[in-house]
């Protein structure tokens, strides 16, 4: 109803716009509701197991999250298996201003789900996740404004993201921390050599499978390796040389965790010179949990877990579900449930509704 009253509301310069756009919003939610259905229904065909009498395949799995190693979310702080930080930034455009994202950093370490009966393996690479929210804020720097002034950790972060800190921007963060219940709807099979390490894993998003890379003539060093890990943020066009000297590249986790233990054990750990190393946060908290120290000391030892273990719970090549949420089995369901008659029904009916209104803009009734 308030979609309807804004659309009738609203009349730019194209009295069509926001109709066509509103029926294309509700295909799109038909379409929507019916992939929520799927799911729905294949998580209440796919029995429930316990991790030591899990079948090979497609399983649902609860348990709680541990790992011997953790890394630090950059503004909570807490020690976590997984984290993804969003900052979005209100812009003007045009006559209207809306939030636009201008950074969305994801990281992880392979961690293990234990129910009792065993531990699991989990590799969250290209899960969808319905985690907990451990923070969500906003802030401006407006005379007008009673907004808390920015923390440093966090200025520390938009700062490396490229992001203005004298504008409005609000910022989430998620995170899976030790202990944390989870249900896992994934693919058992045999480890395709997934080594739990102390380096983080940049995660890519729920159905990207590659990334492409345009270097634009920038040729790289031989040794440089770029690998599926690698991020390379560069500047659109051809920057200014002053311009350059802000590119980031971020080498693989394995060349990173070499780095990292290599300065630890020189004794170097001022934060700036790990930086200029091309090392985050993430990765001095990583290297010191696993020599016992920093703020995920307090994880499980290492000698604790089998740190190659035969089979991993992962993203599968035939059957490419795989869910992650801090609900449980009926939770998630029920959410399924609601969610997909919504956007089933409501769909077909905000685009009828918009037809009628084109078809009245345009004379044809």
């Amino acid at each position: 109803m308030f979609l309807l009253t804004f659309i009738l509301s609203s009349r730019p310069s194209a009295p069509w716009l926001w109709p066509a756009l509103g029926a294309a919003a509700g295909v799109y939610l038909f379409y929507r509701g019916f992939q929520l259905l799927q799911r729905k229904r294949l998580i209440m065909n796919t029995p429930s197991s316990k991790i030591r009498s899990a079948a090979m395949g497609l399983v649902e799995v609860s348990g709680l999250a541990t790992g011997p190693y953790t890394l630090t979310a950059p503004i909570t702080g807490v020690p976590c298996y997984y984290y993804r930080t969003m900052v979005w930034q209100w812009k003007q455009q045009g006559k209207n201003s809306s939030w636009v994202k201008e950074a969305d950093e994801s990281l992880h370490v392979p961690f293990y789900l234990e129910d009792g009966t065993a531990r699991v393996l989990v590799n969250p690479q290209g899960a969808e996740m319905d985690i907990h929210r451990d923070f969500q804020e906003e802030f401006t720097h407006s005379l007008f404004s009673s907004s808390l002034e920015i923390p440093g950790n966090i200025t520390g972060f938009l700062t490396a993201h490229g992001v203005d800190t004298s504008a409005k921007v609000k910022i989430e963060e998620y995170c899976i921390k030790p202990k944390n219940a989870l249900f896992v709807l994934g693919t058992l099979a045999s480890n395709p050599g997934i080594e739990v390490s102390a380096a983080p894993v940049r995660s890519s998003p729920a159905g990207q499978h590659s990334v492409s890379i345009n270097l634009g003539g920038l040729s790289l060093g031989s040794n440089v390796s770029i690998t599926e890990n690698t991020t390379l943020t560069l500047f659109k066009g051809d920057p200014a040389p002053q311009e350059f000297s802000s590119t980031r590249l971020t080498l693989d986790p394995a060349q990173q965790a070499k780095i990292a233990d290599a300065m630890t054990k020189a004794g170097i750990t001022n934060p700036a010179a790990w930086a200029a190393a091309g090392i985050k946060q993430a990765q001095v908290t990583a290297v010191a949990a696993s020599s016992g120290g920093g703020a995920a000391g307090a994880a499980p030892a290492p000698e604790q877990f089998n740190l190659h273990p035969p089979t991993v719970l992962m993203r599968g090549e035939h059957s490419p579900a795989f869910f992650i949420s801090w609900r449980s089995q009926r939770d998630v369901i029920r959410s399924l449930g609601w969610k997909s008659a919504l956007m089933i029904w409501g769909g077909p009916a905000l685009t009828l509704v918009c037809v009628y209104i084109l078809a009245a803009e345009f004379g044809w009734l």
